[in-house]
């Protein structure tokens, strides 16, 4: 998958936090439900704009970010 087309960035938006494309709702929120236990149809129903690809984009996105590696 690439989160690319599900998350977006805009200095206009949130102060710049990554968000899902399309709403204010941030990647930080819905990585939060995640580590609480919910899962993607729960996220949805809480959050209708949502959808399980949203989540799992938001899912790609935290992992490419801990396995970054800045230059030294």
């Amino acid at each position: 998958m690439n989160w690319r087309e599900r998350i977006t960035s805009e200095p206009g938006i949130l102060r710049g936090k990554p968000c899902i494309k399309g709403t204010r709702i941030p990647v930080a929120l819905i990585l939060g439900y995640v580590a609480s236990g919910k899962d993607a149809e729960e996220i949805a129903r809480e959050f209708p704009d949502v959808t399980a690809e949203d989540v799992e984009a938001c899912l790609h996105y935290a992992r490419d970010l801990a396995d970054y590696e800045a230059a030294a």
